[in-house]
């Protein structure tokens, strides 16, 4: 059992890469300031680097802030990540931005139920999750809009073509520091996954389960599975995300990015885990808010919101659903 766990993470964590890359580089590829390929490419190789440069603290609220390790076993992590799997697949599918974060949560919130009841959930880490349901997209949101205004009064006597020649290249360092963040709290969900299957595993034979640390081999080969995830790409998101939503050029471009990434770095450093649909698209939100209310396609933007918000039952259901047949099966 705990391989096929352990097989299923490392399938989430690619499906993490390959579905949460386009946001990370959705709006520089939208705006033309870099080809989707070399988009990628950078994005691959920063959401390596952030994850492996960064602290554990969000694989640690994973790991133990969700459910009771004592009181769950091997089949209810199983359940957790398949849901949230089949969610990000399914999402992708219909071409809509999905929040493995929010899924992963939701999944071992339904599963840890199914498996003990309350005395299975903790609240720690759920309260952690629900902040960052909360403050990920208002805080977006809001950032970008303000580093917009900040933008719009500094160059307000700059040229269009001059403004946008400068943005244009500083474009290309936010999408560099959206990816990065992307890494620094995405890639530690399923080291927190990796490390608490270990320890179930272990607690088999030891009858209590012990250290939820996080070895430098769960870090290394998370982060090395997300990179190729972010490699692969999914383009139906890029185009929701960075063209659907509201045009953008380079200097929109890279207030959403620097607003997404600075919520999700803050975010990593408390242990926060975050969404970076959530920070990324509310962050494009306010930036094309700036302009005026109706520059955003407030219709795209609800079936992006419903996606968000559809995110916690659903999941939860599915966790709930399949570590009720896992027991059965087992």
């Amino acid at each position: 059992m705990v391989w096929v766990v352990l097989i299923l993470a490392y399938l989430f964590e690619f499906a993490n890469g390959w579905t949460d890359a386009p946001n990370s580089i959705a709006t520089v590829v939208s705006t033309r300031v870099l080809r989707p390929h070399h988009a990628v490419l950078m994005a691959g190789a920063l959401n390596l680097i952030g994850a492996l440069v960064v602290g554990t603290a969000v694989a640690k609220t994973i790991a133990e802030g969700i459910v009771d390790p004592n009181v769950v076993g091997l089949e209810t992590v199983g359940a957790a990540v398949l849901g949230a799997t089949l969610w990000a697949l399914a999402a992708q599918y219909y071409g809509l931005p999905s929040s493995e974060s929010h899924a992963l949560v939701s999944g071992l919130l339904g599963a840890g139920y199914a498996a003990g009841g309350l005395e299975a959930l903790e609240w720690e880490g759920t309260s952690k999750s629900l902040l960052g349901l909360v403050t990920s997209p208002l805080g977006g949101f809001l950032v970008g809009l303000i580093l917009m205004v900040l933008i719009y009064r500094i160059f307000v006597r700059v040229r269009r073509a001059t403004v946008s020649r400068v943005f244009g290249r500083a474009q290309i360092v936010s999408a560099a520091f959206m990816a990065f963040s992307h890494g620094t709290n995405d890639a530690q969900k399923t080291m927190g996954i990796i490390a608490l299957t270990i320890a179930l595993d272990r607690a088999g034979t030891a009858g209590e389960v012990g250290d939820l640390s996080i070895a430098p081999w769960i870090i290394v080969s998370a982060a090395i599975v997300m990179g190729i995830g972010t490699m692969v790409g999914g383009w139906r998101v890029v185009r929701t995300m960075g063209m659907r939503m509201t045009h953008l050029e380079p200097v929109q471009g890279f207030a959403a990015e620097t607003g997404a990434a600075s919520v999700i770095t803050a975010a990593a450093h408390f242990g926060i885990p975050v969404s970076t649909t959530h920070a990324i698209g509310s962050a494009i939100m306010g930036v094309g808010a700036t302009k005026r209310f109706s520059a955003v396609r407030w219709g795209v933007a609800g079936q992006v919101v419903a996606a968000w918000i559809l995110t916690w039952p659903s999941c939860a259901a599915l966790g709930f659903a399949l570590q009720k047949l896992f027991a059965f099966v087992a």
